[in-house]
């Protein structure tokens, strides 16, 4: 039996049940991901323009703006960006460094309709694109169906392909790609006309493509999650590829069953487009995978992240807009700062451990790698000498983040988690201690080398009958430079 001749057959046996009918037409929804790409698009644009089809997908779903990596990681190019988005890891992973894909690792991570095809082979996957390395060289042959669109078609050719397939076939996945809105960045600029009345195209395609899905004559059995991202911002007067906070942008727009209506968020990342649409289509994520990605359906937010609502604005810092909301002293719940062998003085915002974003740190000095601090998201700790010394002090930084109390049950092991990055130069050192029922803090792990953004694990051996444990971050140095921590977790099997 045939998917839609199963689907017809639950719909009328549904229809039949009565006061049932709803719960179990639910029951067999079909799920299916539609990821359409804006090259080049930058979201405070896309809200200026005249866009009704994206401002309506906002309306009835997810917005998330989030930020990527730069030099000396990969530069805000597209063949980092869309590698990154297709295949769920950052550019130290798949390791395309420019739009030669020169050394990509896409056997060790393919992209995410490869993965489908891999775990489920049945469902058939589809991928357009206006640039044509996207389905020459990202998607790999294994995709049942990759078009790369002549030249002289461009977006409108995409466009009618992708049309074409929605309606006149049974995708369960598909991926299409659209390039003007760069076209007229590199052009013209993001602040011209002509990039508004590229997004202004752009965004009828949109609506084209979505009423495609939406006429499918099993829509309503169907239980579609449509992503719109981007790969890389522009500057106002054209072109990326730098640091610049603007060339860094992307996004996500989202509308699915599990996506709260016209909701915003600040924890999602460019590699949560693959997760997501993996999870959707009910292909369980393996570790073993190494996916930078987690599913948007499943937030995870931290403790830190409850501190958006309190970040104020800069304060000796000159070179962050003063319109940017990006820094507070006051700690989460719980969570505690022990300056107490802190210097005085120095810049405000960084004096002793701070809780910062992305858009805020990293333009407190650009170029000085702050920008690869690719895995914290939304709201995350920083210890930063180098800025704090930017005006007269005295001392040296000391300061120790001190977390909540965590329950254990003592004589087992127990696992400390957290995200890092930790950039080195003597006599700085990072370190991380812990201790039990209030007891003196021991040190399970030191940092005196430069680690890249990553997740660390360290097993805690839980003394017998300790009843709780509490972790310790402590950072000294003098005009050094930095130490980045979030995501922290204790768990017990």
């Amino acid at each position: 039996m045939s998917r839609r001749t199963f689907l017809v057959s639950a719909t009328a046996l549904a229809v039949s049940a009565g006061p049932l009918a709803a719960v179990a037409r639910a029951a067999v929804r079909t799920p299916k991901v539609l990821v359409i790409g804006l090259d080049g698009a930058l979201l405070q644009r896309i809200k200026d323009a005249d866009a009704p089809n994206l401002d309506a997908l906002m309306a009835a779903g997810l917005t998330a703006p989030s930020s990527i990596y730069a030099d000396p990681l990969a530069p805000t190019l597209s063949g980092p960006g869309w590698s990154t988005v297709i295949t769920g890891v950052w550019p130290d992973k798949h390791n395309v460094k420019d739009n030669n894909f020169t050394g990509s690792r896409f056997t060790q991570y393919p992209d995410f309709l490869t993965r489908v095809e891999t775990a489920k082979p049945s469902l058939s996957t589809y991928a357009v694109a206006s640039w044509n390395p996207i389905t020459d060289t990202v998607f790999s042959p294994k995709v049942d169906t990759r078009v790369s669109t002549p030249s002289a078609e461009y977006d409108t050719g995409t466009t009618s392909r992708a049309v074409a397939r929605l309606k006149g076939a049974d995708p369960d996945a598909v991926f299409v790609h659209l390039d003007n809105i760069d076209h007229a960045g590199h052009s013209y600029g993001a602040a011209s006309q002509q990039y508004l009345d590229a997004i202004h195209g752009a965004d009828a395609q949109v609506g084209q493509i979505v009423a495609a899905v939406k006429s499918r004559t099993a829509y309503a059995d169907e239980d579609w999650l449509i992503m719109v991202t981007a790969d890389h911002g522009h500057t106002d007067a054209g072109g990326h590829g730098g640091s610049t906070l603007q060339e860094r942008q992307t996004f996500m727009i989202a509308t699915g069953s599990a996506l709260a209506p016209g909701s915003v968020r600040h924890d999602v990342k460019m590699p949560d487009v693959a997760a997501s649409a993996l999870a959707h289509l009910g292909i369980a994520i393996d570790p073993a995978w190494g996916l930078d990605g987690r599913p948007v359906q499943q937030p995870a937010p931290d403790d830190f992240d409850a501190l958006r609502g309190q970040l104020q604005p800069r304060a000796d810092e000159t070179g962050i807009p003063a319109s940017i909301l990006g820094f507070t002293h006051t700690p989460p719940a719980g969570w505690s700062v022990d300056n107490s062998a802190m210097g005085t003085g120095g810049v405000t915002e960084w004096r002793g451990w701070s809780f910062t974003t992305d858009e805020f740190w990293t333009q407190a000095q650009r170029d000085q790698n702050r920008e690869c601090n690719i895995r914290a998201r939304n709201v995350f700790a920083v210890a930063d000498g180098d800025e704090w010394y930017d005006k007269a002090l005295t001392g040296t930084f000391d300061s120790t983040l001190v977390s909540p109390a965590h329950p254990v049950t003592g004589g087992r092991t127990a696992t400390l988690t957290y995200t890092t990055y930790y950039r080195q130069e003597a006599p700085q050192k990072g370190e991380v201690l812990v201790s039990y029922d209030g007891g003196t803090p021991v040190s399970v792990k030191t940092y005196t080398a430069d680690v890249p953004s990553r997740t660390e694990t360290v097993t805690l051996q839980v003394p017998a009958g300790a009843t709780t444990v509490r972790v310790r971050f402590r950072y000294t140095g003098g005009n050094n430079w930095y130490w980045v921590i979030d995501g922290v977790r204790i768990t017990q099997a």
